[in-house]
């Protein structure tokens, strides 16, 4: 070193000289007080005795090691001198160069690049800055800004009551004890329905984020919100339906209400998460009592086969007797219109009779008589005898053929003498001799 600083300060011998590596000029350690005794003191002078030792001088531990820094940074500021040493001016400027290189680098720590299906958020020391647009961006470098990049577009699933063991599905820490994967979760699966039956069911969940401010702000994990909101709402909706109707015609109508509703819970957190659709992959009886459910099950599917044979043989005799009854009531109409008819034209044709009796009544007399007579000669049996045949066995037709229908044979009439008939005929009213 140039002696521009003034006389060596380690020119002295004495006591506590030291040479310029910072040891004294026969070579001990400045911080070498003797040898140490026992119980923790030194040797020389004994305790109490002799000089006590100095402190160490900070200033210049500090000194020698901004020496070892600039020896070390020297070599980007080549040498210089005439003795081979570095000069302060390279040193200096090396140190500058690294600074800037460092500073460099720390800047450039600030590009990033935003993927078609992430929207970039920034912050500021944790606060929201504001939001950026696919590509590449830039922010100021850490600890000033930090930047997050969730996907907004994809479409995410989460497993309640069973973990599939797919790729891609959400599993949040806290949503599986043990690291369960590949089976069902009875903790999660197995929920009470409306009738205090027990059932498990297992679905699952697609959502998407809707407000990336709201999705990293305002829920500490939105993730295992989701689930748990959800978890939540297909138990409400489980007690209140009873299982048969939730093993089989209720199951998309379960999951339509647990949809709505999830999405209203998460409305209320201002959660920024859309619920797409909700999946139900199976609703069963527990595992235990799985066999007594399928015979109540085929009990009722029997039930059921009875109850639509039933109602097709209902569906096929009630018509056929109402069409008969309506024949037979048709037919009972007809008969009515009929006899009234009749008897309306019975009475209409005895007014008239009345009328032609009260105009002329001998007259109207004969001709009943004769439509009399007529009507029921008409339908009898007549037997003509001739007096000359008196001495000859008459022959009757008396066969079954003739006979009444009751068996009886009708009886012969008595054949009168011609004037019997005239002077019968002259007694009658309404005739003339």
């Amino acid at each position: 070193m140039a002696s521009n600083h003034g006389p060596n300060p380690w020119g002295s011998q004495g006591p506590g000289s030291k040479g310029p590596d910072g040891n004294r000029p026969d070579g001990s350690d400045p911080w070498d007080n003797g040898p140490e005794d026992r119980f923790g003191g030194h040797n020389g002078g004994g305790r109490g005795g002799g000089p006590i030792p100095p402190l160490p001088d900070l200033d210049r531990i500090i000194a020698q090691a901004q020496e070892r820094a600039r020896r070390v940074l020297g070599s980007f500021g080549g040498r210089g001198g005439a003795g081979g040493g570095h000069g302060p001016g390279f040193g200096g400027r090396g140190l500058a160069l690294l600074g800037i290189a460092v500073a460099a680098l720390w800047l450039a720590s600030g590009l990033y690049r935003v993927q078609p299906d992430q929207e970039g958020v920034v912050m500021r020391f944790g606060a929201f800055t504001r939001l950026t647009p696919p590509g590449l961006n830039y922010h100021l470098p850490w600890p000033i800004e930090t930047v997050e990049t969730p996907a907004v577009t994809r479409v995410n699933r989460i497993e309640i009551g069973y973990r599939s063991g797919e790729p891609g599905v959400e599993e949040p820490a806290e949503a599986t004890e043990g690291g369960e994967s590949g089976r069902d979760i009875g903790q999660e699966s197995l929920m009470l329905t409306g009738d205090e039956n027990i059932v498990d069911v297992n679905i699952a969940v697609l959502w998407r984020i809707d407000d990336v401010v709201a999705f990293l702000f305002n829920t500490r994990d939105p993730r295992f919100t989701v689930k748990a909101v959800t978890e939540s709402v297909l138990r409400e909706v489980m007690g209140r339906t009873p299982i048969q109707p939730a093993l089989g015609p209720l199951r998309a109508q379960i999951a339509d209400q647990v949809m709505r509703q999830t999405q209203q819970i998460l409305d209320g957190y201002h959660a920024g998460v859309q619920i797409v659709q909700v999946l139900p992959q199976a609703v069963d009886p527990p595992t235990a009592v799985v066999e007594s459910f399928r015979d109540v099950q085929r009990a009722n599917t029997d039930a059921e086969r009875m109850r639509n044979q039933a109602e097709g043989y209902r569906n096929d005799i009630v018509p056929r007797a109402r069409g008969d009854a309506a024949r037979i009531v048709a037919l009972a109409e007809g008969d009515k219109q009929a006899a009234i008819a009749r008897a309306t034209g019975e009475a209409q044709r005895f007014q008239s009779v009345l009328a032609a009796y009260q105009a002329a009544k001998n007259v109207t007399m004969t001709r009943l008589y004769l439509d009399t007579m007529q009507d029921v000669l008409s339908h009898a049996q007549s037997v003509v005898l001739d007096d000359k045949l008196r001495g000859v066995l008459p022959f009757l037709p008396l066969s079954g053929e003739q006979r009444p229908s009751g068996g009886v044979p009708a009886p012969s009439p008595t054949p009168q003498p011609p004037l019997a008939s005239a002077e019968a005929g002259q007694g009658q009213p309404g005739t003339t001799p």
